[in-house]
């Protein structure tokens, strides 16, 4: 009926372990405390909190367990279209050196990572799909960035779009989401956020809730 409004949005989430610099990671909290943290505040009508997953940070060494993370949205969908399904992916990583956060507009076909990721693997200027071409590739989410960040910096949050989400484990993830996602008639989002000592757990809760929210109405 035309008074229902648009089908749910269901959102699936992931942040990640620690890694080389980084010991205690803001999204692994982030993330681990969503369910409850929403549940606390109440969901907004029309969303559904999917998975909640904690992910290696790690690249090729950690494709399979990631691949069945991205799966897990769709499967069990079969029997509806999927244009009958809005789900999403919000992939949050830290950047330790950022004062604010960044909703991030694009992934590059690139692996050059500074440092070794968690399974050892350090690669120099590797495309992250060989199928995909070259390094220079880039994937965007078909999300408007722009108008979710307006958003978000309305409420007051510290925010900013980005077209540079870096070549480590965040971009790799990210450019691999955008690109199972562009195949399954889904959304994928990435999102930089900075260390707890920067901006203090319950403001980036708080963050991670209007995104959410946001995404309802963007998404």
């Amino acid at each position: 009926m035309g008074s229902e409004g648009p089908p749910a949005v269901t959102i699936h989430v992931t942040g990640f372990k620690k890694f080389h610099g980084v010991s205690d990671n803001p999204t692994e909290t982030i993330v681990g405390n969503l369910q409850e943290y929403m549940k606390k505040n109440g969901l907004p009508k029309g969303l559904i909190l999917g998975s909640c997953s904690i992910l290696e940070t790690a690249g090729q060494g950690a494709l399979a367990p990631l691949y069945q993370t991205l799966q897990s949205a769709i499967s069990g969908n079969d029997s509806e279209s999927p244009n009958s399904k809005r789900i999403i992916w919000v992939h949050f990583g830290v950047n330790s050196g950022a004062t604010r956060f960044a909703i991030e507009q694009q992934a590059v076909n690139e692996a050059t990572f500074r440092c070794p990721d968690e399974l050892g693997w350090k690669p120099q200027k590797v495309p992250i799909v060989h199928a995909d071409g070259g390094i220079s590739r880039t994937r965007e989410t078909s999300l408007p960035v722009e108008e979710i960040t307006k958003a978000l910096a309305k409420m007051g949050y510290e925010v900013m779009p980005s077209d540079d989400a870096g070549r480590f484990v965040c971009n790799y993830v990210y450019y691999h989401s955008l690109r199972f996602a562009e195949q399954n008639g889904i959304k994928s989002l990435f999102v930089h956020v900075p260390l707890f000592l920067t901006i203090d757990e319950e403001t980036q809760m708080q963050f991670a809730a209007s995104l959410l929210e946001c995404l309802l109405t963007f998404g």
